[in-house]
C-alpha cells in the first residue's frame, strides 16, 4: 500500500492547494485465472538444497559477495535457495508456485480450491500454510498515458542548481556532500514500488542510470512502466539530474526498478512479493533499498495486522526487512500516512529492526499531521528520522514537475542521501552509517514517537564519520 489515504488528506488539509493526478477510468476485465487463491507455505528445512555455503558464487552475484566481504558479513543458511526437489513435490500436488523466499523458507502457490492445500499440508517438509490472497471478480488493467517532452520553461529556477528540489536537500544539509563530489556514484539503489509509469520514456529521466527492472507481482499487468506513477515520482526525488529544474539527492547513483506492490488489491501476498524482491536486490548487489510501501489493513479483514505485531519480527515483511542490514544493505522505508486515521501508527515494515523508517515534515520543520507515529510494540523509537514530505517536489508520470504529499517521498529523499554518505564513507558498514544518520538528527538527545531522532544533518554525519 502506498499513500492509501492521500486523497482524503488532500481534502482535509485545505491550506494546501496542490496539483493531483487525474486517472482515466479503465473498464475492468474478467479475472484471467477465474476464482482462485494463493497460500503461503512455511517449510521446515532446506536440507536437500543443491547449493553449498562454501560456493556462494553459485547463488549470489560478485557485487553482492564483495559488499558482504567489505562489511565482514558471512553468507548463512538463509541465503541458500529452497531445494528444487521440494518445489517439484509441491507442484506435483496440482498447484502452481508463484513466489518464494529463501530467507523465510516460504513458498507461495496458487490453487483453484482450498482442498488442494490439504495434500500440500501433508508433505513431510511442510510446517504450516496460510491463505494470503483471493482472486477479485475482475481485473482493472493500467495503460500508458501521455507525457511531456520537456519541462515547462516556467519550471526553470535560474541560478539555483537544485531547482524545485532545493528545499528537500537543503533541509537535510546534503549540499556539502554533493559539493565534495559525493552524488551517489558507484552506489546502487533498488526502488520497490507499485509501478513506474513512463519512467522508461520520459525524456527528462533519460540521464538516470537504470541498471534494470523486474516485476515480482504474480497477477498480470501490461508493463511496470504502464502501472501507477508512484514509483516514477519516488525515482525522481533521488535520480533527477536537470540543473535549475530538478536535481535529486543521488543523481549519480545506479537504480534497479522493482515492482512488488499490486495496486489493484491489498492482500498479504504483497509481503511475499516484497520479500522476493529484496532478495533479488540483494543477489544483484544493491547497497540501498527504498520502499515507500506499508501494510496493515487488507481487503479481507482476517488478514489484517494488529498493533501487537509491530515488533519487527512477526509480520513476514518486517522480519525480512530486519535481515537487510545483516546482508550489508541499508533499507529506507516510509513510516506511513496514517497519522490522521484511526490506526495512526507506523505501517509494516517500518517497524523493522535496523532500518531507517522516515516520517514527513513541512518546511517549518514541523511534523506533517498525516505522518504515522511510533513507537514499535516493543518500545523502539519510530520513526527513525524525518524529511520533507508536506509537500515534496516530484516528477510525475506525465513528465511534469509536481508537488505531492506523503512519507512516500520523504523516504526516498533520505535514501538518496544515504547513498551519498556511504559513498563518502565506504569503510563504514550498514549499521555504522545508520547510526551516524540518527546521531545527526535534530532530536537525537530527546527522541520521541512523533519525530523520532528528528531531521538528520548529512553534512554533520559526514564530518563525524570521518573522525570515527
Amino acid at each position: 500500500m502506498f499513500n492509501r489515504h492521500l486523497l482524503i488528506l488532500l481534502l482535509l488539509i485545505c491550506a494546501c492547494s496542490l496539483p493531483t493526478t487525474t486517472w482515466a477510468y479503465q473498464a475492468p476485465e474478467g479475472y484471467p485465472w477465474g476464482k482462485c487463491f494463493m497460500y503461503r507455505i512455511y517449510l521446515k528445512d532446506k536440507v536437500l538444497t543443491e547449493y553449498k555455503l562454501n560456493k556462494p558464487e553459485r547463488f549470489l552475484s560478485k557485487k553482492a559477495l564483495e559488499r558482504r566481504k567489505r562489511q565482514r558479513l558471512e553468507v548463512d543458511s538463509t541465503d541458500l535457495p529452497i531445494p528444487r526437489s521440494y518445489l517439484r513435490q509441491i507442484e506435483a500436488q496440482g498447484v502452481k508456485v508463484m513466489s518464494q523466499s529463501k530467507w523465510n523458507n516460504t513458498v507461495v502457490v496458487r490453487v483453484a480450491n482450498h482442498q488442494q492445500m490439504e495434500q500440500v499440508r501433508a508433505l513431510s517438509f511442510v510446517d504450516r500454510i496460510l491463505k494470503v490472497w483471493s482472486s477479485p471478480d475482475s481485473l482493472k488493467m493500467e495503460h500508458r498515458t501521455k507525457y511531456a517532452d520537456a519541462f515547462a520553461e516556467s519550471n526553470r529556477n535560474e541560478g539555483h542548481y537544485y531547482g524545485a528540489a532545493g528545499a528537500q536537500i537543503g533541509l537535510l544539509n546534503g549540499k556539502p556532500l554533493h559539493d565534495a563530489g559525493f552524488k551517489g556514484e558507484g552506489m546502487t539503489i533498488a526502488i520497490l514500488d507499485g509501478g513506474f509509469k513512463n519512467a522508461d520514456r520520459i525524456p527528462m529521466l533519460k540521464n538516470i542510470s537504470i541498471l534494470g527492472y523486474r516485476d515480482f507481482v504474480a497477477t498480470p499487468c501490461e508493463s511496470i512502466f504502464a502501472e501507477t506513477e508512484h514509483g516514477t515520482m519516488v525515482l525522481s526525488t533521488m535520480g533527477m539530474n536537470k540543473p535549475e529544474y530538478f536535481v535529486g539527492t543521488a543523481p549519480k547513483a545506479d537504480y534497479w526498478l522493482i515492482r512488488s506492490e499490486d495496486s489493484a488489491s491489498e492482500t498479504l501476498v504483497e509481503e511475499d512479493y516484497w520479500a522476493a524482491a529484496v532478495e533479488f536486490a540483494d543477489s544483484v548487489g544493491v547497497d540501498v533499498i527504498n520502499s515507500s510501501l506499508g501494510y496493515q489493513d487488507f481487503d479481507e479483514a482476517e488478514m489484517d495486522h494488529g498493533y501487537h505485531e509491530l515488533d519487527g519480527r512477526t509480520a513476514l515483511i518486517s522480519r525480512t526487512a530486519s535481515m537487510l542490514a545483516h546482508k550489508g544493505i541499508i533499507h529506507v522505508n516510509s513510516a506511513g500516512n496514517d497519522g490522521m486515521s484511526v490506526w495512526k501508527k507506523i505501517n509494516f515494515p517500518a517497524d523493522a529492526h535496523d532500518i531507517l523508517a522516515v516520517g514527513a515534515v513541512n518546511m517549518l520543520k514541523n511534523n506533517a499531521a498525516f505522518s504515522s507515529v511510533g513507537p514499535s510494540d516493543d518500545g523502539r523509537v519510530k520513526p527513525d528520522v524525518m524529511a520533507l514530505g508536506s509537500p515534496a517536489a516530484v516528477v510525475s508520470g506525465r513528465g511534469e514537475i509536481d508537488y505531492n504529499m506523503g512519507t512516500s517521498f520523504s523516504a526516498p529523499i533520505v535514501a538518496g542521501m544515504v547513498a551519498c554518505l556511504w559513498q563518502a564513507l565506504p569503510d563504514k558498514n550498514a549499521f555504522e552509517i545508520m547510526d551516524l544518520i540518527r546521531r545527526s538528527g535534530s532530536n537525537f538527545e530527546t527522541p520521541n514517537n512523533v519525530m523520532g531522532y528528528g531531521i538528520p544533518d548529512f553534512g554533520k554525519a559526514w564530518n563525524e564519520g570521518k573522525t570515527r
